[in-house]
């Protein structure tokens, strides 16, 4: 799968180099709304077809996404020319693209290595002290990483249990969004923005009151609603999976891996280097190459040193990372030209979205964008979602650092929380789900989810922007 994957890169980088140059950069004023039709058509074929045709989803999504990107491409060409296109496309995949799934790839590699070995018993207190490691893991291990290493066990854990889908719904709140919302490698929204220049301990700094508001909310509430559901189920069945001697972890050397994807990843944001190589117009530098080259370093690695028992005993598979890879190819093309149409502002065609966000003296409201961001992200992929409204916001990093930096905490707050809405609104929830399933919790539909996040989540957020954002 890889090997393909990388001819395939090499073949598209070397047909669109000889067509470009150093070409303009794409002038948002120029275009029209309509060109902003097939990054829609890519997000409403992920959030629809599941749900309508889980079927022809299932065995056809790269061809749907594929046909979503000829559709903007093709007539991109034509209309613009190969110049800028090909450098659009040059700047999309390896300003972008590659690093955003080489890193994805290293996390979910490392992570599917590490094997929680033993059987715990799902008292109110050791799954809320799961879910509690869980949050400060997911910043650190990314939310995909955190919630493949410990949905499995903490199901394990309460297999004997009458009432359990309450506790992977929790989980996706906690482990597979909320808690990966302190630095980027917790969510990719936040990775997107650190490739976009924000600092690398930025959200560390000025979003840790509202992830501890609402971790600690959450905390309590499941810890006060998993008593009362333990309560009710009285004498408990026999537990179907055996004790072991001891609990333990195979795999091991995959935390020595993980922390060199953390130091590989600080250090592409801490080393500043004059050293930067021209491809087609997009400034690659340095640091950021020798990133990407050391995190597809640490990913065969662990895969050479990783035991086949331990991924057999993980039912570890290249299933989920084709898919997003695949689902992101086509969204970062397709977005393309919706960034350079935000960028243009109130200029542009879609100055109603930004004048939606900003107040009477020019001003971007920190409360609007917490939550436009939030319920596109509900829906919608959470990463892109940054994306768009980053470039909503003006799309300097600086400036969103310092003098907008409350704006940047509603944008990056907005779209790592409430991708907990739904099941489609950040990766990890969907395979917490699928896994929970295959395990036989059974779990509430899309809309029975989207019950629990709107009796549970949506009046924190209201306390929430209370407190920060208003």
């Amino acid at each position: 799968m890889k090997g393909r994957a990388l001819r395939t890169l090499a073949c598209v980088l070397g047909l669109v180099a000889p067509l470009v140059g150093h070409a303009a950069e794409l002038d948002g004023r120029a275009l029209s709304a309509w060109w902003g039709l097939p990054f829609a058509g890519v997000l409403l074929s992920i959030a629809l077809f599941p749900l309508l045709a889980m079927r022809i989803w299932h065995h056809h999504y790269g061809k749907i996404t594929a046909a979503w990107a000829l559709a903007f491409f093709v007539p991109f060409v034509g209309v613009f020319g190969p110049g800028l296109a090909g450098a659009s496309l040059v700047h999309a995949l390896l300003a972008e693209y590659i690093p955003f799934i080489v890193l994805l790839t290293a996390l979910f590699t490392v992570a599917g290595g590490i094997y929680i070995r033993g059987n715990l018993h799902g008292s109110p207190a050791l799954n809320t002290g799961i879910l509690a490691i869980g949050a400060v893991l997911a910043s650190f291990m990314g939310t995909t990483g955190a919630s493949m290493l410990l949905i499995r066990p903490l199901v394990r854990a309460n297999d004997n249990r009458r009432h359990k889908a309450h506790v992977v719904v929790f989980f996706i709140f906690i482990v597979s969004n909320i808690g990966g919302s302190l630095t980027p490698l917790g969510d990719p929204p936040l990775f997107l923005g650190f490739l976009k220049g924000i600092e690398f301990f930025w959200t560390l700094r000025n979003i840790v009151p509202e992830t501890a508001f609402m971790l600690a909310c959450l905390l309590v509430l499941f810890y006060g609603l998993d008593s009362w559901y333990f309560r009710r189920e009285g004498v408990l069945p026999a537990d179907p999976t055996p004790d072991t001697p001891q609990l333990g972890f195979d795999g091991g050397i995959n935390f020595v891996l993980l922390l060199a994807v953390v130091i590989l990843v600080l250090m592409s944001g801490l080393w500043q280097s004059g050293v930067v190589f021209d491809v087609a117009g997009t400034p690659v530098p340095l640091p950021s190459l020798v990133r990407d080259i050391g995190l597809v370093g640490v990913t065969l690695l662990s895969l050479k040193l990783t035991a086949a028992k331990v991924h057999a005993d993980n039912q570890f598979s290249w299933g989920p990372m084709v898919e997003v890879a695949k689902l992101f190819a086509g969204i970062f093309l397709t977005i393309i030209p919706v960034i350079a149409m935000l960028r243009a502002g109130t200029d542009g065609p879609f100055g109603a979205v930004v004048r939606a966000v900003t107040g009477p003296d020019g001003q971007p409201l920190p409360a609007m964008y917490f939550w436009a961001t939030g319920l596109l992200s509900s829906f919608l992929d959470n990463a892109p979602t940054y994306l768009v409204f980053f470039n909503t916001a003006g799309g300097d990093a600086q400036q969103l650092m310092t003098t907008l930096a409350p704006t940047l905490a509603a944008i990056s707050a907005g779209a790592v929380f409430m991708g907990a809405n739904s099941y489609i609104g950040n990766a990890p929830n969907l395979m917490v789900k699928a896994i929970a399933e295959e395990r036989g919790v059974a779990m509430p539909s899309f809309f029975g989810y989207m019950a629990w996040s709107c009796a549970v989540l949506v009046p924190l957020f209201a306390v929430l922007t209370f407190l920060f954002f208003a």
